[in-house]
């Protein structure tokens, strides 16, 4: 099954998020969108990009771009795990939700992971 590439047209997905519930195209709008995944909370590098992406948020506002974050821990883990990422970069919040993908079922429909890898860390 091949991924998205630029320009596809995400599926209207329904997620628990940071920021409540949503329904992506619903967030999404007239907006484009940039969808960014990540294996797990709290690793060093994840942890670095997503900061990078709250330090540019506002840059991606000004041209009409969402963003989107999405990892296979629960909210509680990304709300701590926020804490994190605005500690490492001073200043920045994550103004952006993150959805809670526990069962990697939207990863696997997006062909982000590998749909046969069980270890989910």
């Amino acid at each position: 099954m091949p991924g998205l590439t630029i320009g596809d047209i995400i599926p209207n997905l329904e997620a628990e998020t940071t920021q409540g519930k949503i329904k992506l195209h619903d967030y999404i709008g007239n907006s484009w969108a940039i969808v960014f995944s990540h294996p797990g909370d709290f690793t060093p590098v994840c942890t670095t990009e997503l900061a990078k992406m709250a330090e540019y948020s506002k840059v991606f506002k000004e041209k009409g771009v969402k963003l989107i974050g999405l990892s296979c821990d629960d909210v509680s883990s990304h709300n701590e795990w926020i804490k994190d990422i605005e500690a490492y970069s001073a200043g920045c919040k994550v103004d952006y939700p993150i959805i809670a993908d526990t069962k990697r079922e939207i990863m696997k429909q997006l062909n982000m992971v590998d749909p046969e890898e069980k270890d989910s860390s």
